[in-house]
């Protein structure tokens, strides 16, 4: 009795399938990779910087003040940019739900407390609040308060609305890291 003998083209076949449904799979439920178009994390990230977004650390455990997080920008966001496109914002987390939030004086505010910002490119020239966060939703601002479209602008981020969290930083050579 003979051995039916591989086609190899049907291996060939079916490893580049295989190969395009982990990818997706991986992409979609994991980790993708995105990159920086603006100033507004500046001098956190800065603009072409290519980033690694993890997405399974928010299914078990809610964002953290200081998380950089990637999302779906809310339609007040789009409004705010006169946009119709459904892009991508990167920002950090500053306002948790519940939270009282207000912005004076130079200073983010939290439940009355400033809040330490070694990050921030500089001090906000504008006011904001008080405001309580809803449960829920986030509030979310850049690194570069004063150029940033961010929460001061439209308001608060409801959480469905998270894609992930950015964890490291792969391009340009010189900058390849962990983000804080």
């Amino acid at each position: 009795m003979s051995e039916k003998q591989p086609n190899p083209w049907m291996e060939g076949l079916q490893t580049i399938v295989l190969s395009v449904v982990l990818a997706l799979g991986i992409r979609q439920f994991v980790a993708e990779a995105r990159f920086i178009p603006s100033g507004s994390m500046e001098p956190t990230l800065q603009i072409d910087d290519r980033l690694v977004i993890e997405k399974i650390s928010y299914r078990f455990n809610p964002p953290k003040r200081g998380d950089i997080i990637v999302f779906e920008a809310p339609q007040a966001a789009l409004d705010a940019a006169r946009s119709t496109h459904k892009d991508a914002y990167i920002k950090r987390v500053v306002g948790l739900p519940g939270e009282t939030v207000e912005v004076k004086n130079g200073q983010v505010f939290i439940e009355g407390k400033a809040l330490s910002e070694p990050y921030i490119n500089a001090p906000p020239d504008y006011l904001w609040g008080p405001e309580v966060v809803p449960q829920g939703q986030y509030l979310v601002f850049g690194d570069n308060r004063n150029k940033s479209s961010d929460g001061h602008v439209w308001g608060f981020l409801p959480q469905e609305q998270i894609i992930g969290r950015a964890v490291v930083r792969f391009w340009p050579p010189g900058r390849i890291g962990g983000l804080e």
